[in-house]
């Protein structure tokens, strides 16, 4: 199966680890080590999250307050958001 990162997806991952990584050093690498092998996880395992209103899946964080929703359409695994779990639910809706 084919993975595909949506570009706002990549920049919300990447501005939330320079948000850690600037709160104590380190930390941005262990926040983008968690969402990696949530990634890894989701690739292997696409089909496990249930499927919610609005045709996505998702998956928790375990150490960080942020999900990961995605959609499989075709043979490609389509990476959404990756969403803070208490600011603007469900901001990226569109992105369906």
């Amino acid at each position: 199966m084919k993975l595909t990162i949506l570009q706002q997806a990549d920049e919300e991952l990447y501005e939330a680890a320079k948000y850690y990584e600037n709160k104590q050093a380190g930390l941005g690498y262990k926040f983008l080590d968690e969402v990696e092998q949530h990634i890894k996880w989701i690739k292997t395992n696409p089909t496990i999250a249930r499927l919610r209103q609005g045709n996505y899946r998702r998956v928790n964080l375990k150490i960080f307050p942020f999900y990961i929703p995605y959609v499989i359409h075709n043979d490609t695994l389509w990476i959404l958001a990756i969403a803070h779990s208490y600011r603007k639910p469900n901001y990226w809706d569109e992105r369906v």
